[in-house]
């Protein structure tokens, strides 16, 4: 059975995206082997993805869930019909407005693999439906004040189990587990 995860790059302050969705201020830190090989291993056990999909229901270069190099199925959330669309050989499906349909789906592609959750507003509505099995975040020594957050506005009480915390040169990563 797949396991659901929340895995995120965040500011210190815990913003996934400057005001306006930029995220250039993830890059630049130093980094060490340890903190690449944690996170291939996080992506080569990624078997599905379910994130948000643009407005015009494209598949956009620059906007491609992990840039587009996972090669798994990736399941879109929308407001209107679509049909899937391929490119470079990933199918991107588009789900109508039920993140639990998404997230079943996905799951069902990911196997015995993970299906990574994108986005603050999809990981809010699977940790709210108690869809969520893990959360991953690589921290980034940066305030940035403002912007766009990964949990604000979940409304309600989460509890986690840490399962593992790193750090190598300038990131922290944290591994939780979804108490239900």
């Amino acid at each position: 059975m797949a396991t659901v995860l929340i895995h995120a790059t965040v500011s210190l302050d815990g913003f996934m995206a400057d005001p306006d969705g930029g995220v250039d201020w993830m890059f630049g830190f130093p980094s060490a082997d340890e903190d690449q090989r944690l996170v291939q291993d996080i992506m080569s056990g990624i078997g599905a993805v379910v994130g948000g999909a643009d407005r015009e229901q494209t598949i956009v270069e620059g906007e491609l869930p992990y840039g587009g190099i996972l090669g798994v199925p990736v399941f879109l959330m929308t407001h209107t019909p679509h049909d899937p669309v391929v490119r470079d050989g990933t199918e991107y499906s588009f789900v109508v407005d039920d993140i639990g349909a998404a997230v079943a789906a996905a799951a069902l592609a990911a196997g015995e693999r993970t299906v990574s959750l994108l986005g603050g507003s999809i990981a809010r509505q699977a940790l709210t439906l108690g869809l969520v099995d893990e959360i991953q975040l690589h921290v980034v020594p940066v305030l940035l004040g403002e912007g766009i957050s990964l949990f604000g506005g979940l409304g309600r009480r989460v509890t986690l189990e840490r399962i593992d915390t790193a750090a190598y040169a300038s990131e922290t990563h944290l591994r939780y587990r979804v108490l239900r």
